[in-house]
């Protein structure tokens, strides 16, 4: 898979390319990347990037033009193009796996007040958001998404590891991850549980499995307001929440356990 970043800082974005599992990725083949300064496609002396918004307010906005070259130059139009900004589609892991399976992306980050609506209309295929927050930086919000996709590139991370990740089976039951624990079994008077280290595969797995749903039901209760719940998983739920072993979230949550219960879970 090839990544093309348009930036007006691309220094931000280089050190993630050049370290860990990313720059293994690079060494392997697996991944490869382009950087691309929007300020060198600017013709003035100056390299002008941005000007004043038409109809005023605050803030600057990022030049057309020398945009509109840098996107050219990276094969946009052509190209899966993704712009990151607040107001764009919500990114989530299925939406990281629609994005993994592209062989090439270019990704637009954005600064100051976001970029010409025009550039948009013409080259951006997918509006994209990291959250309900706004960052000073398209960079970072840039980096979020590169990150969820390219670990799902295949052999860039083992498949067991990804399964056993929070949201990582990508089916509708999406769960958070269990907690882990290492060595030392006893670490400041705490133990790891001792099914853990019981050596009893079944029971192991029963406990990551009861474990990600306490987890989910305290944290993400909207996760598991879904129907078709596999048999296992129903019961364990049923069974969690009738101990009240979960941190009651606002029961006006229309996913909390009372919800959840009244709808038979």
């Amino acid at each position: 898979m090839r990544i093309k970043v348009l930036s007006l800082f691309p220094g931000i974005v280089r050190g993630f390319f050049e370290s860990s599992i990313m720059a293994k990725a690079v060494d392997r083949g697996l991944m490869s990347y382009e950087l691309v300064d929007i300020r060198d496609f600017a013709t003035d002396k100056h390299h002008k990037a941005d000007d004043q918004v038409f109809g005023g307010g605050a803030g600057m906005l990022m030049l057309p033009a020398p945009l509109s070259r840098a996107l050219e130059a990276a094969g946009s139009p052509g190209v899966r193009t993704v712009y990151v900004t607040p107001s764009g589609r919500l990114f989530n892991q299925a939406y990281a796996r629609e994005l993994a399976a592209e062989k090439e992306l270019v990704i637009v980050c954005g600064r100051y007040e976001g970029i010409d609506q025009r550039v948009i209309d013409s080259y951006v295929t997918d509006e994209i958001s990291i959250g309900d927050y706004v960052l000073s930086s398209g960079e970072v919000a840039a980096l979020v998404i590169v990150d969820a996709i390219y670990r799902l590139v295949p052999e860039v991370i083992s498949g067991e590891s990804l399964n056993e990740e929070s949201f990582g089976s990508g089916g509708e039951q999406a769960l958070l991850e269990y907690p882990q624990y290492t060595r030392p079994a006893d670490y400041a008077s705490m133990r790891v549980p001792e099914v853990l280290i019981s050596g009893h595969h079944a029971k192991i797995a029963r406990w990551r499995l009861r474990a990600s749903l306490e987890k989910t039901l305290a944290f993400r209760p909207e996760l598991l307001a879904v129907s078709g719940l596999p048999d296992e998983v129903r019961k364990l739920l049923n069974e969690i929440v009738a101990e009240g072993r979960n941190h009651e979230p606002d029961t006006d949550d229309p996913g909390t356990p009372d919800a959840l219960r009244s709808r038979g879970v």
